[in-house]
């Protein structure tokens, strides 16, 4: 702003404090509404939209079909959610490992896209509402690999992992290699060109992948036991949990209603939305 007469500046500041006020009315630099609620919380409340990081090359979870429309198993579970609290919801297409970093900066409301919080950093730093899939980690190698009679042996073989996913720690746990991919369909092509030994995957996601490439010459080697299942849910920032609270009751409504059992079967032919 060019320097004029003292009264031309003091009006103008008069009026740029004007218009902060105005801003600020419904929601602080905090994300904290006049009323204490948080600015999430106002827009469900409103029936406004709610932003939703998805990875969307993650089938059958978050995908594009034939027509290019977004679809997947946590993509139409997330619409019959917000259908249920009667608000919009606008997908926003991220690589994994950007999508929690999206949510930091709160450039997502949640996240829809498998994540099941399994370490105690992710777990002091997000909550997660009702989860919607159980599932366990499976190793995916070539079939005439015989490498793998336990757990133990994936010690020192090469496997292709995001490098943030909850499979790349699984990984790094039994003390496997990393070769760094941005997602499964990488992954699955270097343990085929045999730059990797072996992927490490969700049991739905593989089962799928085996389904539409049955010559693919991969195999499922080793399963989690029933134990050591996850459930997957929508990841939120800590701070709002009258909005968690909100979504487990329309998860709960869904449940009930047969909408999660039905979205199921459309994607994997069972009911993965209760625990085993």
């Amino acid at each position: 702003m060019k320097r004029r007469a003292l009264l031309t500046l003091a009006a103008s500041t008069l009026l740029l404090a004007a218009c902060s006020q105005s801003n600020t009315n419904d929601a602080d630099t905090t994300g904290k509404a006049s009323d204490g609620s948080s600015e999430l919380l106002q827009r469900v409340n409103s029936s406004g939209t709610i932003n939703v990081g998805t990875e969307g090359t993650y089938p059958p979870f978050t995908y594009h079909d034939e027509s290019g429309k977004l679809t997947g198993y946590d993509v139409e579970v997330t619409r019959a959610v917000a259908d249920k609290l009667g608000v919009k919801v606008d997908f926003k297409e991220t690589q994994w490992d950007a999508m929690l970093a999206g949510l930091d900066s709160k450039r997502f409301d949640m996240v829809a896209n498998q994540v099941s919080l399994t370490t105690p950093e992710r777990m002091a730093k997000y909550d997660k509402a009702t989860a919607y899939s159980w599932s366990g980690a499976v190793v995916l190698a070539p079939k005439d690999d015989s490498r793998y009679s336990s757990w133990e042996a994936l010690k020192g073989l090469r496997s292709a992992q995001s490098l943030s996913s909850n499979y790349g720690e699984l990984a790094e746990r039994y003390q496997a290699e990393i070769v760094p991919v941005d997602g499964m369909a990488q992954a699955v092509e270097l343990v085929k060109q045999g730059r990797a030994d072996f992927t490490m995957n969700d049991n739905l996601a593989v089962l799928d992948y085996l389904k539409k490439f049955p010559n693919s010459g991969l195999e499922i080697k080793l399963v989690a036991p029933a134990s050591e299942q996850r459930g997957s849910g929508l990841i939120l920032r800590k701070g709002d949990d009258a909005v968690v609270a909100k979504i487990d009751e329309a998860m709960a409504a869904l449940q009930a209603d047969g909408t999660l059992t039905k979205i199921s079967q459309e994607f994997f032919g069972a009911d993965i939305s209760k625990q085993n």
